[in-house]
């Protein structure tokens, strides 16, 4: 069984963009690139765990996913360095997308994206760990059964940690300060 770490998309892995429509809008956050590179350096999987609720409120098709994503994997390609999986919910209960307007398993809290990532790479979610800027993003980790969730003040983190009970949740600085905090801490 392999380890991984579940990283959200935006906020985490990207510059913040209120959903984010065209790859030109992607900018890596800085400190990505060291904590890919020590997450690898570890023997760790990097799967992206992200809710696209734009595409059940009708703002982007569900295409716009993908070329985003090809834009990431470009920008890391450059650094060599990789994302080993994409997992996206694309569903909202209030979406306007009839098609995408439902209650389902995957969206954040609900750990349906974790669990079908870990089935599909063979991954030990009991030696794995998230890192999100949302509390919903911990939630989904302790509710798939992973070792731990850090939560980052990038992205909406700083808004989360001022607005929300946070007091049970590791908070760091960014996704580096979170690969430091795990790999010295457990």
């Amino acid at each position: 069984m392999k380890k991984a770490c579940f990283l959200d998309r935006d906020g985490v892995l990207i510059e913040e963009v209120n959903y984010i429509k065209s790859p030109e809008q992607v900018k890596i956050i800085p400190a990505v690139f060291s904590a890919l590179k020590k997450l690898r350096e570890k023997g760790y999987l990097c799967i992206v765990i992200s809710n696209q609720s734009g595409v059940a409120r009708g703002y982007f098709k569900e295409e716009n996913i993908s070329k985003i994503q090809d834009r990431i994997d470009e920008l890391l390609k450059e650094k060599e360095l990789k994302i080993d999986g994409y997992y996206n919910c694309p569903h909202h209960p209030d979406g306007i997308v009839p098609e995408y307007r439902k209650n389902c398993d995957c969206r954040k809290p609900r750990p349906g994206m974790i669990i079908r990532a870990a089935k599909e790479h063979s991954i030990d979610l009991s030696k794995s760990f998230m890192i999100g800027d949302k509390i919903s993003d911990i939630k989904a980790a302790e509710n798939a059964g992973c070792h731990v969730g850090i939560m980052v003040r990038t992205g909406h983190g700083e808004d989360q940690i001022s607005s929300q009970d946070t007091k049970d949740i590791t908070v760091v600085a960014d996704i580096r300060e979170a690969v430091e905090y795990y790999f010295r801490n457990f």
